[in-house]
């Protein structure tokens, strides 16, 4: 038996996931989070062997209850749910060790699939998440995004939520000071002077696309 933890902060989508990975005979609900603060705690309790993942939670947010949970607890397998097919988003949270990506457009079947792929071992992504991401290795011109270090697209989603420096620092416990320098040197690799500039420059490249979840 397969034991999965859902975490989405919608309800409705969280219990439409739930329903159609319970209705096959090899997956069981264990347990499941709108925040990932409570995904970690749930993963603790539970001992999962796959958590599906939707990257735009609020609170700490799926990136960095992804960062977290493959850190302390590597065995469990890491499937990222979110309507970002394409950008910085996927790419980032594949270096970080993720075992899936799905869009949230997947049919029922293949989130099935994915979650029995990645317990086998295996890593699964969405048909869209693969194409864009072969595109974008073959674009001459990719996203000033991808230039950014995992925790820099951490803090630059995050000032995108509309968090304050110190909000930031306390979901991601780090100081505001190091939240400051993350700022400085996002800034820096995106060409930009302040958070209005970022949010238009998000826009243009997709990175508001998925915001609300």
């Amino acid at each position: 038996m397969i034991k999965v933890i859902v975490a989405d902060d919608h309800e409705l989508v969280r219990s439409g996931i739930e329903y159609i990975l319970g209705e096959d005979p090899e997956i069981q609900i264990v347990g499941s989070a709108a925040t990932g603060e409570e995904l970690l705690r749930q993963v603790r309790e539970k001992a999962p062997d796959v958590v599906i993942v939707d990257v735009n939670m609020p609170g700490m947010g799926g990136v960095e209850a992804c960062r977290r949970i493959r850190s302390h607890h590597p065995d469990v397998r890491l499937i990222a749910l979110s309507v970002y097919t394409g950008g910085p988003i996927p790419r980032h949270l594949i270096e970080t060790g993720i075992d899936g990506y799905l869009s949230k457009h997947c049919p029922p079947q293949e989130m099935i699939q994915a979650v029995k792929s990645v317990y086998r071992g295996k890593r699964y992504l969405s048909a869209d998440v693969a194409t864009h991401l072969a595109l974008e290795n073959a674009d001459s011109h990719p996203s000033p995004f991808s230039l950014l270090s995992k925790r820099e697209m951490e803090v630059t989603l995050l000032t995108l939520q509309g968090k304050s420096i110190q909000e930031i620092a306390d979901l991601l416990s780090v100081s505001s000071k190091t939240v400051c320098t993350y700022r400085y040197r996002i800034f820096e690799k995106l060409g930009i002077r302040n958070d209005v500039e970022l949010t238009r420059l998000a826009a243009k490249y997709g990175l508001l696309n998925g915001n609300s979840g």
